[in-house]
């Protein structure tokens, strides 16, 4: 059956550190490894939420072919939630990428990544020519691409021109978040790296520091109308963290309240949003109630340890929706 969603990028682990502001840069306590990366986030969510859903990526193996690890941390996890994993490639002489993370008082993070020598960085357009990965575009309604993954190395931002090219060809929808790793890749060098993924995206989910990078616009509204140019039925989402987003199409724009909760994991968030809004999105649902729906799977997702932790199924998001206290 063909998928609803494929998205591609960094396979990783995560190690966090346990406690606020102990910077990355001294001795202190980590816990972990837990299955990440910003493209399988999603895609997990996603699968919870019943989408047919398929990732590539790269983890490592060990001298006798078998998966390393980390990797089978990751890959463990994602076939316990049915997530095709038949584009996930094991690399023998690479390790399995991993991030390590640290917390800061104010809600910022700092990560040191091991991505471009690890498996996780062999991303190239050759993985496409294998037959399990060509057969993910057969019947795909939907490519979300991210930023980060582009952000990689040139190989990386090659691979993903050519999934583009290869979705539009099947006519997918196409969705588009920026998610922006200064670690990874310089904003003036993000600008013009990301612009032919903003210009096809047929959803695009930026923040707004994000959305004025893109477009050179001073002010969110001259951003989002920027981005919809040519796209009578575009959705530009201005994602606001734990106070919601901003939906922009052709017709106008709705501020959708985010949801009160206690915060302990914040990893993650943007990634299950993303799955929440296409998911209902691609069923039918309109913009707003589609990121309304996004709003929740992001305020779920920072309730618990793990960047894959809090992304909850259906049943679970319709249930916090009832009851949950949306932050005015």
């Amino acid at each position: 059956m063909a998928l609803e969603l494929l998205t591609f990028g960094e396979a990783l682990v995560e190690i966090m550190r346990t406690a606020l502001d102990v910077p990355l840069d001294t001795p202190g306590e980590f816990t972990g490894p837990y299955p990440s990366g910003a493209p399988f986030i999603f895609a997990v969510q996603a699968a919870r939420l019943g989408m047919r859903v398929g990732a590539l990526g790269c983890v490592g193996a060990q001298a006798d072919g078998r998966i390393d690890a980390f990797g089978r941390n990751l890959v463990d996890q994602l076939e316990a939630d049915g997530v095709d994993t038949s584009a996930v490639i094991a690399l023998p002489s690479y390790t399995t990428g991993c991030a390590f993370v640290a917390y800061s008082s104010d809600g910022s993070r700092d990560f040191v990544f091991h991505l471009r020598h690890a498996a996780a960085g062999q991303l190239s357009p050759a993985l496409l020519d294998q037959p399990a990965v060509q057969n993910l575009f057969s019947g795909l309604k939907c490519l979300h691409i991210m930023g980060s993954s582009l952000s990689m190395h040139a190989d990386a931002l090659v691979l993903g021109t050519r999934m583009l090219e290869l979705a539009q060809a099947q006519g997918a929808k196409i969705s588009f978040d920026p998610n922006l790793r200064p670690q990874l890749i310089a904003p003036a060098q993000a600008k013009i790296a990301f612009a032919p993924f903003a210009a096809a995206a047929d959803v695009i989910m930026p923040t707004a520091e994000e959305a004025a990078l893109l477009t050179g616009e001073s002010t969110v509204a001259a951003a989002a109308g920027k981005l919809l140019v040519g796209k009578p039925d575009g959705v530009v989402i201005i994602t606001r963290g734990e106070h919601g987003c901003t939906v922009y199409t052709p017709a106008g724009h709705t501020d959708v309240p985010g949801f009160a909760v206690a915060e302990i994991d914040p990893t993650g968030a943007g990634d299950c949003f993303d799955a929440g809004f296409l998911a209902e999105w691609l069923r039918g649902k309109s913009p707003i109630d589609a990121a309304r729906w996004a709003n929740a799977c992001g305020a779920l997702a920072v309730t618990q340890r793990g960047p894959m932790a809090g992304a909850a199924s259906a049943a679970q998001v319709q249930a916090f929706i009832e009851t949950a206290q949306e932050r005015l």
